[in-house]
């Protein structure tokens, strides 16, 4: 198991959250390609279960989220979250003042603009 070792940026507040999801009413777009809403850092929080994540430019590298160990979304990279069993998870946003997010792919999917 591969486990991500990074924290949200100094400074993050939060801006919303998804409401708690399962292998039953998953928004299928976390289940594709996908970016965090423009301008936002995302992070994934397991409740309960394992979920999988692969950011899509290093497929190879396949991350294990699961209650001990919740994974950071960097603004303006493409992920996708992989479910394997029965799992309850929630994905947080955060806005970091003053840190730059760069190029924005303005015909990304974003499903979690709604939770803004």
């Amino acid at each position: 198991m591969r486990y991500q070792d990074e924290r949200l940026p100094e400074g993050a507040v939060k801006a919303g959250e998804t409401p708690i999801m399962n292998q039953d009413n998953v928004f299928p777009g976390i289940l594709e390609k996908h970016m965090a809403p423009k301008g936002k850092w995302g992070r994934i929080v397991v409740i309960k279960g394992t979920l999988e994540y692969i950011w899509e430019d290093s497929p190879e590298k396949v991350y294990t989220i699961d209650p001990e160990h919740p994974l950071v979304i960097e603004p303006e990279r493409y992920h996708r979250v992989v479910i394997k069993g029965d799992v309850e998870f929630k994905v947080e946003f955060y806005k970091v003042e003053g840190k730059g997010m760069g190029k924005t792919d303005k015909d990304a999917q974003r499903p979690g603009e709604s939770f803004l």
